[in-house]
Parts: structure tokens; sequence; C-alpha cells
């Protein structure tokens, strides 16, 4: 059994952790900025192929205290790191630190380097380590002089599906949208609307959600190559992931942009996320926003920028929508921003409001269902 950690955006731990206790993992705990959790090899590939909210999966080596190079030293090097890293395996290491007394990155770095190489000589009898095998990403977190030591499992950041090689000036982050997606509750025959689709980021989430599709299945994960997790795992965790696709479903995902270049962009993302069949897009001015009779959803981004007459823009743009989104039973909205009057320029309290945050920008998804 492993102990894992899933580092996720700000807003989303309760989300990612609901989901990780419905895919399995044991131990679920909550913390700010991310979800500890147990599990074995499987969960380690399950958790990467279907995890729509964490950022990375990530395997913990060890923690311990350290005020001094030599405490941090000597707790590295005490881990079993053999059990992880071959001889000709590649470990580089990286990390952050915040409010201890080790606060220089680089020193650490190469105190952590050094303290594993020195494990791994006397492990391995060498004095020279080629690192042409496998990259094995270590990574470390000091928080209040506790040290934690990672091993990347993922190799990549989860929210890049893969499918968004392009995207459009201020794109969403794909585990924020699927963070929204799963707060407003998309079913497989849910109608979503988003008048400022931008690359479709959304509406892709969305469908994904819809049709039961893991956002991971065609992605490839550092750990695929790690010595220590047999292959037979990969392939089950995917297979199981095809088994649970829902082949037809009458979700509906609809975009409208200003831009004509942002519309192509949503269409051909669309495609390669393999949900084209469930994804319209067209050039709509949010003025001329109409949504069809019946329940319908909406879950938007609308631009917001730094500039005073870019956030000028965007009070303008909540007014409008403010007169245009119908206030009908059925009709339901989930509008982020990070605005802190967003209310007062649409014009009606939110029945509900959530702290989320995209990247390090602290905003409000606010929510319309009543």
């Amino acid at each position: 059994m492993y102990e894992l950690i899933a580092p996720c955006l700000f807003g989303v731990e309760g989300i990612l952790a609901d989901e990780l206790k419905r895919i399995g993992a044991e131990n679920v705990r909550a913390e700010n900025g991310r979800v500890l959790f147990s599990g074995d090899a499987s969960m380690i590939a399950t958790a990467n192929i279907n995890s729509r909210f964490a950022e990375r999966i990530m395997l913990n080596l060890g923690q311990f205290k350290a005020v001094t190079f030599t405490e941090l030293f000597d707790g590295v090097k005490s881990l079993p790191l053999e059990e992880y890293i071959g001889k000709d395996d590649a470990f580089p290491v990286k990390g952050w630190s915040l409010n201890s007394q080790l606060h220089s990155i680089p020193d650490c770095q190469s105190i952590i380097k050094k303290a594993c190489v020195e494990r791994l000589k006397t492990v391995y009898k060498t004095n020279w380590f080629e690192e042409t095998g496998p990259v094995h990403q270590l990574q470390f977190s000091i928080m209040k002089d506790q040290v934690t030591i990672m091993l990347d499992t993922s190799g990549h950041g989860l929210h890049k599906r893969g499918y968004r090689a392009n995207s459009n000036a201020a794109p969403i982050k794909e585990t924020l949208a699927a963070a929204m997606c799963d707060l407003a509750r998309i079913y497989p025959d849910t109608q979503i609307f988003d008048p400022f689709c931008g690359s479709g980021t959304i509406l892709i989430e969305a469908a994904l959600m819809a049709k039961k599709q893991a956002p991971g299945l065609r992605q490839f994960f550092a750990a695929e190559r790690f010595h220590f997790i047999d292959e037979k795992v990969w392939r089950e965790a995917r297979q199981a992931a095809m088994d649970s696709i829902l082949p037809n479903i009458e979700f509906r995902a609809v975009g409208y942009d200003i831009d004509p270049a942002a519309v192509k962009l949503t269409l051909e993302n669309a495609e390669k996320a393999g949900v084209e069949k469930y994804v319209t897009a067209e050039v709509r001015d949010v003025k001329d926003f109409r949504l069809p009779e019946g329940r319908t959803l909406v879950i938007t981004n609308p631009p917001y920028g730094e500039r005073l007459l870019d956030i000028r823009a965007a009070e303008e743009l909540y007014k409008t929508m403010g007169k245009v989104f119908p206030k009908e039973k059925g009709k339901k909205y989930y509008i982020i921003s990070p605005h802190d009057e967003f209310e007062k320029f649409y014009g009606i309290a939110p029945d509900k409001k959530r702290k989320l945050y995209n990247g390090m920008i602290k905003c409000n998804l606010n929510m319309y269902f009543k």
C-alpha cells in the first residue's frame, strides 16, 4: 500500500476527495491545496487515468522535520529510495519551501540530490550514476520546517488532457472547468451552453463527464516506465475506464463566442477530445444570446482582464448577461468571476457562491439554480 498525494487547485479539495473515494482510494484526507490518500499500484494508474480534478499524483516517500541542511541530508538519506529508483534511472529534484528555516530552493535541491546519490551509491555499489533510464522526478515541499519527499507518477500536469494543444489568450484550466461542471451537476441528458466558449474547455469537460470518459485515457504517464509497477496494471486500469464510457447519450453542449477563431478552436479541440458528436459552436455576441425551451444549464467564464479598460468592459458584459439570461424555472447559471462585485453589475445576488482559484487568481463561482 502506497501513501499518495494529489495536489489540486485551492477550493477543489472536497470535490477531489469525493472523486478519489468513488474510484476506490482509501484513507482519503483533504488538506489545503491537496488530498492525501492510500492505494496500491492499481490505484496509482486509476487515479492518473481517471482524476478530473487532481493536478498530479505524487507518491509520498517520506516526511520529517529539518531546520538544518544536515537534518535535511540525513532525513533524505534514510529513505528507501532504492525501492523506487533503479541504478540507471534519472532522478532530478525540484520543489518549494514556505515559512521554513531552509528557504533557499537551490541549496535544498543540491542537498537532497546529494543525499539521494549517497544512499543509492551504497545500495548499488557504484560511484557514478549515468541517469540514462526513465525519469523519476523527485519533488520536495518544506512547510513550517516539515519536509515531504515525493515521487511524481504523472510526468505532466493532469490538467493537460491532450486536446488543447492550442488555446485562446486566457484559457480556463481544465481541472477548474471540470470542478465547475461537477458543482453544476452534469448528466447524460444535460443541455449546456457557454456564451464565452473560448477554446471550448468547459464544453469539452462537461461532455467528457456526461459520457463518463476518463480524461487521461489517451495520455502516457511517467509511472508507466517505473520498474515497480507492472504494465498489466496500466492495461487493466485503461480497460476499466474504457468499459465505463457511455456509448449513446443525449447530452448537448453549445458554445458561442464573438471571435470566429475561438469557435474554430472549440470545434477542433472537441474533435481531438473525441466528443465532437456532442459539441457545437458558432459566432454570436452575448447580447444576442438565447436559450431554448426546457431545462438548460449555462456554465461560463466571461472575459476579465487586469487593465482598467478590460475590467470596465467585463462589468458591461455582466450587465448584459443579467439582461439576456432568462430567470425561468429549469434555467441554471454557473458563472465564474474574479470581480468582487460581480452581482452588483449582474443585477441579481447568486443563490450560492463558491470560492475557487484559477491558478493563483481568487474567483467566485456565482451559482443561480433556484
